[in-house]
């Protein structure tokens, strides 16, 4: 009951601001989104547990429909002992005769693996500005936490997927560079699709402004 309400009491402040709302999910793992940060970064951490089952990690890639890019992962899968890091790579091309800018969302799946997922380098909630007919590779370096091994939820777990959304950037009303697509279609590219979700400030503030003219 108690993590219930803290979950509840965490989305309801983040909605509200989106950068405390990726750090409050980046923190706790909630709905998918990897972790990061969270001082799981010390040498003595980052050693692979030789006798541990290697975990399969399947990439992938998804673009919106206005965005003019090509995204594809470099590798499909990759094997990796709980401790050990890995290094990935995204390859991205714009397809334009104009420089665009992008920014990517992601989850991994299943949920449960989330709390153990952690980045250390990703070009994921950046801008990332491509001129027309660029291409470039987007590195990702990675591990997936020993401490998953004292987790009976993941004690069967072999496989995990992760994925990545390319959208068109757009500024929000703060100045902030944000995905420029529907708040349901970008949630639901991070593992948010089942949860519901509290309209922006912005947009509560033009659907009241509406009404009172109305």
């Amino acid at each position: 009951m108690y993590t219930t309400a803290v979950i509840v009491f965490g989305v309801g402040i983040t909605y509200a601001a989106v950068p405390l709302y990726r750090m409050f999910c980046a923190a706790t793992g909630f709905a998918g989104t990897p972790k990061v940060g969270m001082g799981k970064f010390e040498a003595d951490r980052l050693v692979p547990v030789e006798d541990a089952k290697r975990i399969k990690v399947h990439f992938n890639a998804d673009t919106s429909d206005a965005l003019p890019w090509q995204f594809t992962p470099q590798q499909k899968v990759v094997s990796v002992l709980p401790g050990e890091t890995s290094l990935a790579f995204y390859k991205a091309k714009n397809k334009s005769d104009k420089d665009i800018i992008g920014i990517a969302t992601y989850n991994v799946t299943p949920d449960r693996i989330a709390p153990y997922f952690s980045k250390v380098e990703c070009f994921c909630f950046e801008e990332q500005k491509l001129l027309a007919g660029e291409e470039v590779d987007m590195p990702l370096l990675f591990f997936i936490d020993r401490d998953v091994l004292d987790d009976p939820a993941c004690s069967r777990l072999d496989d995990v997927v992760l994925s990545y959304t390319f959208f068109r950037a757009r500024r929000n009303a703060q100045g902030h560079l944000e995905p420029d697509a529907p708040d349901d279609v970008v949630q639901a590219s991070q593992g948010f699709g089942e949860y519901e979700i509290a309209p922006r400030a912005e947009d509560r503030a033009k659907s009241e402004s509406e009404q009172s003219s109305a």
